[in-house]
């Protein structure tokens, strides 16, 4: 068939490599969002998709709104049988949805009718889903709404982040969609209606969504934390200032300081922010954290039985643990940053 892919970020490029790889298909286009800018420079950047096509030699069309004339007009010029999609970041209006004999097809990561919308996989960390995957539909004017031809499978794992299991879903999904365009072309394959219950929405996750609410549970905070993470970033308020996690790292449950004599002391975590409230900046040892499997005394990642895994030197004192004001401070299970 001849096809027109439409997509926008990094998560699009392995199903435009798998369309392009195929050999029974031949990609005539590619639609993509105009260039934005970004980095300190403010430089205008052209999409993932878009270099990627370029380096294909594959025309790319970047219509402000896809309800341009100019666009629409080349896109009946190439008379595409097909044109799947996969996080173009832009409705499509009728008038553009009618032009290919075999309609727009999207790759959704997520098993609808769960999770309709902009960020199916980040809501997906944060509700705490134990499956996830991906569905190819018929594009249709509602939201996310149309008949279905394929679905794959995905475990979501206790430590994955939205960014670890959209990277995942992303490969899969593209030999996914592949599929699809080939069942769509032999005529082997058929979209079915969505069932009526189960719908559940995914609207973008906001910077407000990804504060952290130490009040709530501490598993609340692990999903907020890893669902929010690489995108918007996981955030909270110390004194004032927001602090930020770039990433949470699992702490195996272990003690973090098991020789200690004191209660405070032998708290357990979950999970370690890579910014540590009493070091918002990130710039010092004691701001990063590592954790990891349990390698050091009583199952606590460091060596040294610390579970921060970082013990920087305290000027003056010849001592290891990070401190605040002077004194320990470890994480707690009962949702608050300190005890």
């Amino acid at each position: 068939m001849k096809l027109v892919f439409a997509g926008t970020p990094e998560v699009a490029v392995p199903a435009l490599d798998a369309l392009i790889a195929s050999g029974r298909h031949e990609v005539a286009a590619v639609v993509t969002r105009p260039d934005a800018p970004a980095g300190r420079g403010r430089r205008l950047v052209a999409s993932p998709v878009a270099e990627r096509a370029e380096e294909a030699g594959i025309e790319v069309l970047k219509p402000a709104k896809p309800r341009d004339e100019e666009f629409l007009a080349r896109l009946r010029e190439i008379a595409p049988d097909c044109c799947p999609v996969v996080a173009y970041g832009a409705l499509l209006p009728k008038v553009a949805l009618d032009i290919p004999a075999r309609g727009w097809v999207n790759l959704h990561f997520s098993l609808l009718p769960a999770w309709r919308g902009a960020a199916p996989v980040q809501h997906s960390v944060m509700a705490g889903d134990e499956v996830t995957g991906a569905s190819t539909f018929l594009i249709e004017e509602g939201l996310d709404s149309g008949p279905v031809y394929g679905v794959l499978t995905e475990e979501v794992r206790p430590t994955d982040t939205s960014g670890d299991l959209l990277t995942r879903l992303a490969f899969a999904g593209a030999g996914l969609l592949a599929a699809t365009m080939d069942g769509i072309e032999d005529g082997t394959l058929h979209a079915v209606p969505q069932p009526a219950e189960g719908v559940t929405l995914a609207p973008k996750i906001t910077v407000e969504d990804a504060q952290v609410q130490w009040s709530a549970p501490a598993l609340r905070v692990d999903r907020v934390v890893r669902g929010c993470t690489p995108a918007p970033g996981a955030w909270t308020l110390f004194r004032g200032n927001a602090s930020s996690w770039s990433r949470p790292h699992p702490c195996w449950t272990a003690p973090i300081w098991p020789r200690a004599s004191s209660p405070r002391a032998r708290t357990t975590c979950t999970w370690a922010p890579a910014r540590t409230p009493w070091n918002s900046s990130g710039s010092s040892p004691r701001a990063r954290s590592r954790c990891g499997p349990p390698t050091g005394p009583a199952g606590c990642a460091s060596p040294t039985g610390n579970c921060w895994g970082s013990e920087p030197r305290r000027p003056g004192t010849g001592r290891g643990r990070a401190t605040y004001a002077g004194r320990v401070r470890p994480l707690t299970l009962s949702g608050a940053p300190f005890t």
